[in-house]
């Protein structure tokens, strides 16, 4: 008989819904061959300290979501549990009594502090007699602590995470692509959507689990569509349940209120649209059960990663507020719901209803350790710290212009003069406008912005500089573009930054896909003066600032100052932020920067931004020299015939 411990947590149901289904499969596989105890390991040391916990958790994702975003931030890029293993020293010795009580041949972790934890009771190098599997919950935004553990095994819901895990140094021996576990029941569900049997109305499910203020009205709103049959879960929440009751008496033939269940396999498999929250169990409970999402909340941390992989995939959309909410099925049902087809194509791409019992078959198939082995896989670390270079302070501009659009001096000289600025980082992001938009056409046609056909041109013409930049420089010297959505208003318009890109994005493109294709590089996506200018001329470009719900998950930065302009909404939302100069000519070098703590390396760079830590900005100015805006364009000006630029070596202002 096999023995298996399921370590798990109730901070976030996602965690218990992995272990509970991994249990079950196991049972379905193995029957009386397989003996399997899940233990809430912080329940039975913490008691009333983890419920309040708990519910403190709850209350901070739910209510400020913003501030836990940052606590995640902490959690990730530092050392907090092993090096404040003290405070956790009751919790060490509960587990080394666990495991000496169960004798386990496998211990299965769908929680991430006990990989960390198992390693102080087992350190790296002692005898280990049991095989350790991490299950991680969830996708492409995990936090290192899943990771910075010697788990023999990490068992990943997609490749998007396992891309993750193996840039975090993870070999590829120990991560395995099996799916989220869900239970096994979704592999069993007959699928009759989208055949000839499927008539009548639309079925969309809404699953509310937050902004439930809105809720009720919202569900009145849903009932007055002809084109759609409504189910609402409300939980045990009565008072909920109450309020949506008035307020579609007079429609309540239309909608159909359901409490707590655990028909939720039978409920996806049989809508054709869900709108939910992007925690980590329910997002992987529609995937499997193929049914597209609209997602109307994103916890900050764990949950963007949630999110992308709805978006970007293609799966669904964001639709963080009602009005949002309504535009998106009105897109999803027209044209005889054709954007809702192709959802559902995409997302029966991902889907893994099997996943749960192939976990088991995985697990019982492993053999039982020699209680005499020695663990000598390095544990995994975090990107910060597998690197062996040293962190320093870095100048960075990662917007600028050059005659490839709108900008006054070619590749060649844009390196030059940052180049014999001191700065460490550099992005050339030139325009690149949208074909599909009649603003976008006539662009094309003045001779300021990136046609496609340059496209290659340009990348290879980085390509050239950039070992010149490093070498001459040590300048990082990065390929970029700016996508230009331009409406007829501020608020149809939108500036996107992309930032190290290896290859071209078609422009045409929508806003989400455009973003996707930039995470599938690798690259920053960055809004770009997302808020009205004070100090110079330029199109305001607010269309970022005024969805923010819908793209704050999506995006990795937002400009919080550009040119001589701060954007105080940026700092006051508490969004990651980065400073540029908009650089088009040399008087632009005058401006904000941003200014970095890491590694010197592209990849290093880009996740300082991402994570938002050690970030900070500076006005670049010098005035050792006395040379001032007018001095140096007119300098530029006396120069522009020549083929480089010999700008004198400023020495740059210390950050």
């Amino acid at each position: 008989m096999k023995n298996v411990l399921i370590l798990t947590a109730g901070f976030g149901e996602g965690h218990n819904t992995a272990a509970r289904n991994i249990r079950d499969a196991l049972e379905k596989a193995a029957g009386a061959e397989v003996n399997v105890h899940i233990v809430d390991l912080f329940d039975r040391c913490y008691g009333r300290l983890n419920e309040f916990l708990r519910r403190a958790y709850i209350a901070a994702i739910n209510k400020t979501p913003r501030v836990w975003g940052k606590i995640y931030n902490v959690i990730d890029g530092t050392q907090f549990v092993q090096t404040n293993m003290p405070m956790l020293t009751r919790f060490k010795r509960a587990l080394a009594d666990l495991l000496h009580q169960y004798e386990p041949d496998a211990v299965i972790s769908t929680y991430p502090l006990y990989g960390s934890i198992i390693d102080q009771v087992f350190p790296i190098g002692e005898p280990r007699p049991f095989s350790e599997i991490t299950v991680i919950t969830d996708s492409i935004t995990i936090n290192s602590i899943w990771y910075r553990c010697a788990s023999d095994h990490f068992i990943v819901a997609n490749d998007d995470t396992a891309a993750v895990l193996r840039g975090a140094g993870v070999t590829e021996d120990r991560i395995h692509i099996f799916g989220f576990p869900v239970t096994h029941r979704f592999a069993e569900m007959t699928d009759h959507r989208f055949t000839n049997e499927d008539r009548g109305p639309r079925r969309v499910l809404y699953l509310i689990n937050s902004g439930k203020k809105e809720a009720p009205s919202l569900v009145r709103r849903l009932t007055k569509r002809g084109d759609i049959k409504l189910t609402v879960t409300v939980g045990r929440d009565i008072a909920l349940r109450r309020a949506i009751e008035e307020e579609i008496r007079a429609t309540d033939d239309r909608v159909e209120i359901l409490g707590w269940t655990t028909k939720m396999p039978e409920l996806l498999t049989s809508h054709h649209l869900v709108i939910t929250k992007a925690g980590g169990a329910t997002i992987q409970e529609a995937i499997a059960a193929r049914t597209p999402v609209l997602i109307s909340q994103v916890v900050p941390g764990q949950e963007e990663g949630n999110a992308r992989l709805i978006v970007e995939n293609d799966c669904g959309q964001l639709a963080p507020d009602p009005d949002s909410i309504i535009e998106a099925l009105d897109g999803a049902f027209e044209n005889n719901a054709a954007e809702l087809k192709r959802w559902t194509q995409n997302v029966a791409k991902l889907s893994r209803p099997a996943a749960s019992l192939q976990i088991a078959q995985f697990v019982l198939d492993l053999e039982v350790p020699d209680p005499s082995r020695r663990v000598v896989v390095p544990a995994a670390e975090s990107p910060a710290v597998i690197r062996k270079k040293s962190p320093s302070i870095l100048l960075c501009d990662l917007h600028t212009h050059s005659l490839y659009s709108d900008g006054k001096l070619t590749v060649a000289e844009l390196v030059d003069f940052y180049g014999q600025r001191g700065f460490d980082g550099l992005c050339l992001t030139d325009h690149i406008c949208d074909h599909t938009r009649l603003i976008g056409k006539v662009t094309n046609l003045s001779g300021l912005v990136l046609t496609q056909d340059q496209l290659p041109e340009y990348f290879e013409t980085i390509e050239k500089e950039k070992k010149r930049a490093f070498d001459k420089y040590r300048l990082l010297f990065m390929a970029g573009l700016e996508f230009n959505k331009d409406g007829l208003t501020k608020r149809t318009s939108a500036h996107l930054l992309a930032v190290d890109l290896k290859g071209p994005i078609d422009p045409g493109l929508s806003i989400t896909q455009t973003i996707a294709e930039i995470h599938g590089q690798g690259a920053l996506a960055i809004a770009s003066h997302p808020h009205e200018f004070k100090t110079h001329w330029g199109k305001n470009t607010l269309y970022f600032w005024e969805h923010i719900d819908q793209y704050a998950p999506l995006l990795d930065a937002w400009e919080v100052a550009n040119r001589d302009d701060i954007f105080n909404p940026i700092g006051l939302k508490r969004l990651p932020f980065v400073a540029n100069s908009d650089f088009h000519k040399p008087k632009h070098i005058f401006s904000w920067k941003t200014v970095l703590f890491c590694e010197k390396d592209p990849e290093a760079i880009k996740q300082c931004i991402r994570v938002n830590r050690n970030v900070a900005i500076t006005l670049y100015r010098d005035h050792r020299l006395g040379i001032g805006f007018n001095d140096l364009e007119a300098e530029t000006e006396r120069e522009s015939e020549q083929a480089v630029v010999d700008f004198p070596a400023y020495p740059r202002k210390s950050a």
